[in-house]
């Protein structure tokens, strides 16, 4: 049967989503091997032309014609946010990566030389970070599922094959390694049946979360045969399914008119038809993304399925490390009917260096836009590490019987009773992740260390025997 023939419960026939008058344009990307083909660089200084050569030869690159014509502002190269958010620039690899990389160019040599030194270099960046590839791939029938991650309890994540890519690649990504062509370390499954299978077995999780990569980069007809399975009555505990992706911002024309623009509005609503809610997980990095016509279009037929919009992003040195641009993004998401939902910190991972900012920075940040906004873009939480024990959020800065400190919360935890219970760290300005802090009080450890290393060691042997 054709699922993209039936209607919702109530409806005579399919709902036709109200289109813009702007015509499609097709969609036009420029990698590592073409960026010189856009016009606006070739009128870049020859010396940042070779920075990005130099970089892309090691981070992954790609940028599409919506963003290089209707998001960057060329008058302000190489400050402007969403330049730094999607071109590389020499300070994204560290002094010895960049020279090593630049010299093999400067002396032409073999691809074959350059492809190995990159690989080298991607495996000193923390490819995986936070257990990826160990602590969160479960096992089904005691093998492992390399496609799916289940790290807390009510949430599994799924990395459809065919959604590996993005529109455009963000600088920043801490799933840099899933595009550089090293398979051993990508996530992708190719076919849906082991996480029905799993999540059957698993009556505790209740959320899908479809990544990558990004989901929305397939064609519909391809997307659904990964979502339809799970519309399975028997399913009953799987009450939402996710969609995390950065098209909204990168080519907002996958919701508009694209040619089958109306057939992915329709899978939402039979999604939500079944009983179940979709929740898109919008990546939003500046407010910027959200200003064109086309993007706030998205955003309208999106709703009007009855999906629900959350926003989050990193904070970001370059892009958004002020409380201005996040309160102008938080006010406009919420007159949108966009639901801010996480402010991060930037993982350990890749291009790290060059993006990270302090947590006391970002904490400071997070307050002051936090409180210059109304009670509706609230929801949002923050500054929040996603860290080898689950989801740290630092709730801001106090002194406690003479001593300075952070204190801290667990959002999400590898056990869910570590979750909502407050901890505290020793005050420190330059610390910008959690193996950064050491306990306050004169405590040797935090509370969740001696378990967290038994769940690794309990884990690694599962692994291991399958």
């Amino acid at each position: 049967m054709d699922m993209r023939s039936i209607s919702p419960p109530g409806r005579a026939r399919p709902h036709v989503f109200p289109k813009t008058q702007r015509d499609p344009e097709p969609f036009t990307y420029f990698t590592e091997r073409n960026f010189e083909n856009i016009t606006q660089v070739n009128e870049l200084p020859p010396e940042l032309r070779f920075d990005m050569q130099v970089v892309s030869s090691v981070l992954p690159f790609k940028v599409n014609s919506y963003v290089v014509n209707q998001l960057i502002d060329w008058s302000d190269i190489p400050d402007d946010p969403i330049f730094q958010l999607t071109f590389p620039q020499k300070g994204m690899l560290t002094e010895d990566h960049f020279n090593r990389m630049a010299a093999l160019l400067k002396n032409d040599a073999p691809r074959k030389d350059i492809k190995e030194e990159a690989n080298r270099i991607r495996l000193e960046l923390n490819p995986h970070p936070a257990g990826q590839t160990t602590l969160n791939v479960p096992t089904l029938d005691g093998e492992v599922l390399p496609g799916l991650q289940h790290k807390y309890r009510e949430t599994v994540l799924f990395f459809p094959a065919a959604g590996q890519t993005c529109h455009s690649y963000c600088t920043f990504c801490f799933r840099w390694a899933q595009f550089v062509g090293m398979s051993d370390l990508r996530f992708a499954a190719k076919e849906a049946s082991q996480l029905k299978e799993y999540i059957r077995r698993h009556p505790e999780v209740t959320n899908v979360l479809f990544t990558g990569g990004d989901p929305m980069v397939m064609k519909t007809h391809k997307l659904e045969q990964y979502v339809e399975p799970l519309l399975d009555p028997a399913l009953e505990h799987l009450q939402t399914i996710r969609f995390g992706t950065k098209s909204m911002a990168y080519w907002p024309q996958r919701f508009v008119n694209d040619p089958d623009a109306d057939d992915l509005l329709r899978m939402f609503e039979r999604i939500i038809a079944s009983g179940r809610s979709v929740a898109v997980m919008a990546h939003y990095n500046h407010h910027r993304e959200l200003e064109t016509s086309l993007a706030r279009e998205a955003v309208r037929r999106i709703r009007d399925t009855g999906a629900v919009i959350r926003s989050q992003s990193p904070v970001l040195a370059h892009i958004n490390d002020s409380a201005g641009v996040w309160e102008l993004m938080w006010r406009e998401q919420v007159r949108l009917g966009i639901i801010p939902y996480y402010m991060f910190v930037e993982r350990d991972t890749g291009a790290e260096h060059y993006f990270k900012i302090p947590l006391v920075k970002a904490t400071k940040i997070f307050r002051e836009a936090f409180r210059h906004v109304n009670g509706l873009a609230r929801t949002v939480r923050g500054p929040s590490m996603s860290a080898t024990p689950g989801k740290v959020e630092v709730t801001g800065m106090s002194e406690v019987n003479g001593e300075k400190v952070l204190a801290l919360r667990f959002l999400q935890g590898r056990n869910p009773d570590w979750v909502g219970r407050p901890f505290f760290a020793k005050y420190d300005e330059e610390a910008s992740w959690l193996h950064h802090l050491k306990p306050a009080f004169g405590q040797e450890k935090f509370f969740f260390e001696d378990e967290l290393a038994r769940m690794t060691d309990e884990k690694m042997k599962e692994v291991d025997a399958a």
